[in-house]
């Protein structure tokens, strides 16, 4: 790439970061923001569609959602592991990308995949930076790590959730370009069944995530180290 990227999605599989970041990407893009978005594996091994039929829609979605680039690692679906090799190729690519911050999925999942990819690409980011460390390209550290909360059941508070009230209509449109994978279904990876289909249940999702800032659509977000706030009396989000 000429230029770095502000912003860089990491999903296991194509169609995750539209799942769980998609309006913060498009946020992030009309803000003037060069975003970026690399999937870990084809999702070849999934039960419906096919790679080659997921790469198209992942093209097509990433149009949507403003990306100005879109890799995918080329790691084995439903064989992702955290070891020497699979770190180099993670580090190789965050060093060609050169993000400034970092979304990774959250580090428990129902799919094994989501777990490993989070612990991995956290680990990369950090070894990105290590100028002996051996693999190509100029040493880059992120400076910001987040996680994504979406479709969680535990009981884990989000940090904080942005905004896509404006946004949330072009994340839906790119979900949609993974017809292979949502058309007609009442569930998918982390989104249970809800009395409706999978389009439907993300949109009550975001509206209940939404609902935590008082707006009407959100996506939520974790972060290890403490949020810093400047302006307590500008603070959103009114208490009572």
């Amino acid at each position: 790439m000429s230029e770095p990227c502000h912003l860089l999605a990491i999903g296991a599989h194509p169609d995750d970061v539209e799942l769980t970041c998609g309006g913060t990407l498009v946020k992030a893009a009309r803000q003037g923001y060069r975003t970026a978005i690399v999937d870990m594996t084809g999702g070849e091994t999934g039960t419906h569609g096919s790679q080659s039929v997921r790469a198209s829609e992942a093209d097509a979605a990433a149009s949507v959602l403003g990306a100005t680039i879109r890799l995918n690692a080329g790691l084995p679906d439903a064989g992702l592991h955290n070891t020497d090799e699979t770190r180099r190729v993670v580090v190789e690519l965050i060093r060609r990308i050169r993000p400034l911050v970092v979304v990774l999925p959250y580090p428990i999942g129902r799919h094994p995949d989501h777990r490993i990819a989070s612990e991995l690409c956290r680990d990369a980011s950090y070894l990105a930076g290590l100028a002996n460390y051996p693999a190509a390209g100029e040493a880059h550290r992120p400076e910001k790590i987040l996680y994504t909360l979406a479709y969680r059941e535990d009981a884990v508070k989000p940090a904080f959730v942005v905004d896509i009230s404006d946004e949330f209509e072009t994340k839906l449109e790119a979900i949609r370009c993974y017809g292979s994978q949502f058309d007609g279904r009442m569930a998918a990876g982390e989104i249970f069944p809800a009395g409706g289909d999978v389009y439907e249940n993300v949109r009550m999702h975001c509206a209940r995530y939404g609902s935590l800032i008082r707006v009407a659509y959100g996506e939520p977000y974790l972060t290890h180290e403490t949020v810093r706030i400047d302006d307590v009396v500008a603070m959103g989000v009114r208490s009572m």
